[in-house]
C-alpha cells in the first residue's frame, strides 16, 4: 500500500514535469502575441490620433458642461457614434498631461478634425464665440438695447434703470453716458450682461489711462472725463476720420477764448425724447445742462460713446486759427477763422449762393440778429 502512495505521488509529479524547452516556447509566445498586439494598439492609436473625424459637413456643436471630465466627453463621443475607442482620447490627455485640463463651454470641432486638435480646443478654452459690436456715437440707452436684445448673454439686469444698472457693475453713481469703448466683444454663450458691460467700461478706462499721459499741451481740459466729453462732441459731428482732429482744434480754442460751443448735438441730446429728428429755434432757447448755445464750457457728461480716433483727437486737437465750421452738404465741413468767413461760407454751403440778411453760428445754424 505504502509504494503505491508513493508511486501514485511519483506520477502527479511526472505530470507537473513539464520540459524547459516547452515553458520557454511558450512564454516566448505569450511575448510575440503580446508585443504583436501592443503594437497593433499602438498603430491604432497613432492612427486615432491623427486621422480625420468626421462630424458632418457642419461639424460638431458640442457643450461640456461645468464638472465633466475627460472620460465623460470621449464616453459621450463615443456613444454618438464620433469615436470608435474613447479610451484612446483619455489615453492622448494622459500622454499630454492636460487630461485634468479642460474647460467647461460650447464649442465647434470642424469636420474633419483630428482627435489632438479636439483635444487642445478644449483645453485652451477655445469655446464657441459670439459677439456684439458697440457703434461709435451710440448712446447709452442704444447699447442697453442691445444687449438686453443679445439672446448668447446670460440676462440679469432687465428691467433696471441706469442707476441701478452702474451699481451692479460697480461704479455706482457714474452717469453712464459715453463710459463704454465702441468695439466688438466676442464672448462664450451665457456671459452675463454684467461681465459684457464691465469688459466694455474696462476697456475705456484703459484707452483713457493709456493715452491721457501724451495729451497735447495746450488742451483747455483738465481731467479725462472732460476729454472724454469733448470727444463725444467730435464723435457726434463729423463721420469723417480726417476732419476729427480739425473739429476738436476748433473747439479748444472756443474753449480758450471762453466762446460757446454753440454745438447742435448737445442740444439735441438735452431734449431727450422730445427731439423729433428735426432741430428748430426755439430748441436753442431752451435751458438745458447741454444747451452749449446757452452755456459756456462743456456739457456735465459726455453726449455718446465715443471711439477710439475720436478720443485721440480730443487729446491731440489739430492747432490752427479755425473758430467755425459749416457742414458741405457732402458730409464734410468747411472752416473759417473769421465770423465773415464763416458767413460767406454759410451762404455758400447753407442758402444756395443767396445771400441774405443773417448772423450764423458754428454748424450751421442761422440766427437772425448779431451774434
Amino acid at each position: 500500500m505504502l509504494r503505491n502512495v508513493r508511486g501514485g505521488m511519483g506520477g502527479r509529479r511526472g505530470v507537473m514535469n513539464i520540459p524547459r524547452e516547452t515553458i520557454f516556447k511558450f512564454v516566448a509566445l505569450a511575448v510575440l502575441v503580446g508585443s504583436v498586439y501592443g503594437a497593433w494598439v499602438m498603430m491604432d492609436y497613432r492612427s486615432f490620433v491623427n486621422e480625420p473625424i468626421q462630424f458632418g459637413e457642419e461639424g460638431l456643436l458640442y457643450e461640456i458642461k461645468s464638472g465633466k471630465t475627460l472620460t465623460h466627453v470621449a464616453r459621450d463621443m463615443q456613444s454618438r457614434g464620433h469615436m470608435e475607442n474613447a479610451s484612446y482620447l483619455v489615453w492622448l490627455g494622459k500622454f499630454e498631461g492636460n487630461a485634468n485640463d479642460i474647460k467647461a463651454g460650447e464649442y465647434r470641432f470642424e469636420n474633419g478634425i483630428s482627435a489632438a486638435r479636439l483635444l487642445e480646443q478644449i483645453v485652451n478654452g477655445e469655446t464657441l464665440q459670439y459677439a456684439i459690436t458697440i457703434v461709435e456715437g451710440w448712446s447709452f440707452r442704444q447699447l442697453i438695447d442691445a444687449v438686453h436684445s443679445n439672446e448668447f448673454l446670460l440676462h440679469t439686469l432687465s428691467d433696471y434703470s441706469d442707476e441701478e444698472i452702474m451699481e451692479h457693475i460697480g461704479h455706482p453713481g457714474e452717469h453712464p453716458e459715453g463710459l463704454f469703448l465702441p468695439d466688438t466683444y466676442n464672448f462664450p454663450r451665457l456671459t452675463t450682461d454684467v461681465k459684457f458691460l464691465q469688459r466694455a467700461y474696462g476697456a475705456m478706462q484703459q484707452l483713457l489711462e493709456r493715452e491721457w499721459p501724451d495729451r497735447a499741451i495746450d488742451v483747455e481740459f483738465k481731467t479725462p472725463y472732460e476729454a472724454l466729453i469733448l470727444a463725444s462732441i467730435v464723435e457726434k459731428e463729423t463721420a469723417l476720420p480726417s476732419e476729427r482732429k480739425q473739429i476738436a482744434g476748433v473747439f479748444n480754442r472756443r474753449l480758450q477764448k471762453r466762446m460757446r460751443l454753440q454745438t447742435d448735438p448737445t442740444v439735441i441730446y438735452g431734449l431727450g425724447k422730445t427731439f423729433d429728428g428735426n432741430i428748430r429755434r426755439r430748441d436753442l432757447r431752451k435751458d438745458t445742462p447741454y444747451n452749449t448755445y446757452l452755456h459756456k464750457g462743456l456739457p456735465p457728461t459726455p453726449i455718446a460713446m465715443p471711439g477710439r480716433d475720436a478720443v485721440l483727437a480730443a487729446l491731440n486737437p489739430q492747432p490752427g486759427l479755425e473758430l467755425y465750421f459749416v457742414a458741405r452738404g457732402d458730409g464734410g465741413h468747411q472752416f473759417s477763422a473769421t465770423l465773415e468767413q464763416h458767413n460767406a461760407a454759410v451762404v455758400e454751403y447753407q442758402l444756395g449762393g443767396r445771400a441774405r440778411a443773417f448772423s450764423s453760428l458754428p454748424g450751421g445754424k442761422l440766427k437772425s440778429g448779431k451774434q
